[in-house]
């Protein structure tokens, strides 16, 4: 069994997240989902509006995702990686070059962002018509 790990906040989740979901699934039998904690959010300075529980709760709603493990800290990947048995990460490609030094341990593949999606731009969105 191949298997796949990608990490992220996954907060209002949209189009995109999913694209990127079933393209790193494509890449083998089993997807692994690294969900960032509250607590970990907080230490990147990035606010979720969901609670970790309700995003581990969506993404394992998702048919692309087999297992969500929590995401604590930025040094955890090798770790992760090594004990779940990990052949392919994944990441967008907006952190290409940021985990090559993961290519010691699995393949390590960015896919390209779904185009005209982000949640900032959400959030950027739904504040302008807040603020109108």
């Amino acid at each position: 069994m191949r298997k796949v790990l990608t990490y992220g906040t996954f907060d209002l989740l949209h189009y995109g997240h999913v694209n990127l979901l079933r393209r790193a699934r494509e890449l083998g039998d089993y997807l692994i989902v690294g969900l960032s904690t509250d607590e970990f959010n907080a230490i990147k300075h990035k606010e979720a509006y969901h609670s970790f529980e309700n995003r581990k709760l969506i993404l394992e709603s998702i048919r692309y995702v087999d297992k969500v493990i929590p995401e604590d800290n930025w040094d955890q990947k090798i770790k992760d990686v090594k004990e779940n048995n990990v052949d392919v990460f994944v990441m967008g490609d907006d952190w290409k070059g940021k985990f090559d030094f993961l290519k010691e341990y699995c393949e390590v593949v960015y896919l390209p962002r779904t185009v005209g999606v982000s949640t900032t731009k959400i959030k950027e969105d739904l504040f302008s018509i807040k603020n109108g």
